[in-house]
């Protein structure tokens, strides 16, 4: 054997009772009596792990804490079990007919990932300056499980002869001696795993809930609806941020071109006010550059505007006179022919 497997171990996944009782999981036959008892409730069917009514809860989200003082109370350890989690149920094993603590317990989360947390943390922690241990919930999830009261169980202290390997606390070793593959077989003892053993210093992880068809349907079908939402949400998520900067530019350009707007209507009011003004100035400048000007002249200038008009009304009102007369002769003078022709006409 290498280095490695020598210091290597493995855990078990079923429980056996001739296996739990040898140190590297290759014993053929029981060597003690409470091995044997063991042997003789698993193979005669004696024992129902589903058939204590107190065991409650769900047991993938459930872990099982021992070596506690009998000075721990339920609050105590719920106090204690609550920093790993949100506790839903405890149940601290007290004596039937005394009542005191049996020094262990049983503790339900709330999620299998709170009991995960707590089964890789709280192991080897004190509570009322006692080291416990941790382990998930053999007695419903470990196939073949015997109790320890039965000659079964796990773990145990050395002085009393009584240890039992393939769990967390005290794992088999990896074989020093030849596989008997056929005798192992035989009895339904599963071999050591060959080539896959792990380091003691490894947790070895609990076993997960196996999930049905319909399980891995409502799982596929929530996570579908969960990407549709959150694909439904980046969308309108998206919308409103369009919606937010198109806002934003519309209001930037409503104020520029508000903007724009008031500083045309103050430079047209500015202008209409300035206009006026200056159109009121220029006029009086031309009246009084008028009225300077009329000043400024001669009275001679001023009158000869005067002798000019009546001049021209005389010679306007003597052109009008000789034209009457001229055209009053012609009159005459045709009218005088006219007669001189009717008197010719008569003779």
């Amino acid at each position: 054997m290498s280095g490695r497997s020598i210091n290597s171990v493995f855990y078990a996944e079923a429980y056996h009772p001739i296996q739990a009782g040898s140190i590297d999981g290759t014993d053929t036959a029981p060597h003690d009596n409470a091995v044997y008892r063991a042997l003789l409730c698993s193979s005669a069917g004696l024992y129902d792990p589903f058939g204590d009514p107190k065991a409650i809860g769900d047991p993938y989200c459930t872990i099982f804490v021992g070596r506690l003082s009998h000075l721990t109370t339920e609050d105590t350890l719920r106090k204690a079990m609550s920093k790993y989690g949100k506790v839903k149920n405890l149940r601290l094993v007290r004596h039937i007919v005394t009542g005191a603590s049996r020094g262990y317990a049983f503790v339900e989360f709330e999620t299998e990932r709170e009991m995960r947390r707590a089964y890789k943390d709280a192991q080897h922690s004190y509570i009322d300056d006692s080291e416990i241990i941790v382990d998930y919930n053999r007695q419903q999830l470990m196939p073949g499980w015997i109790p320890r009261r039965l000659g079964g169980g796990l773990g145990g202290r050395k002085e009393s002869g009584q240890l039992r390997f393939g769990g967390r606390e005290r794992p088999f070793r990896a074989p020093l001696q030849t596989i008997p593959y056929d005798d192992l077989k035989r009895l339904g003892i599963p071999p050591p795993p060959e080539g896959r053993y792990m380091s003691h210093y490894e947790v070895p992880s609990p076993p997960r809930r196996k999930r049905s068809s319909r399980d891995k349907e409502e799982s596929s079908h929530r996570r579908s609806s969960i990407d549709k939402e959150a694909e439904e949400s980046s969308n309108t998520r998206s919308y409103r941020d369009k919606e937010e900067h198109h806002g934003e530019r519309h209001s930037v350009e409503k104020e520029e071109h508000r903007h724009k707007g008031s500083s045309m209507d103050r430079s047209e009011r500015s202008h209409r006010r300035i206009s006026p003004e200056r159109g009121s100035y220029h006029h009086k400048r031309s009246s009084l550059d008028r009225e300077e000007h009329y000043e400024k002249r001669s009275p001679v200038d001023m009158e000869e505007p005067s002798h000019k008009k009546l001049r021209d009304r005389e010679e306007r009102s003597h052109k009008r006179t000789s034209r009457d007369r001229e055209e009053g002769s012609r009159k005459r003078h045709k009218h005088g022919s006219s007669s001189d022709k009717r008197r010719k006409e008569d003779a």
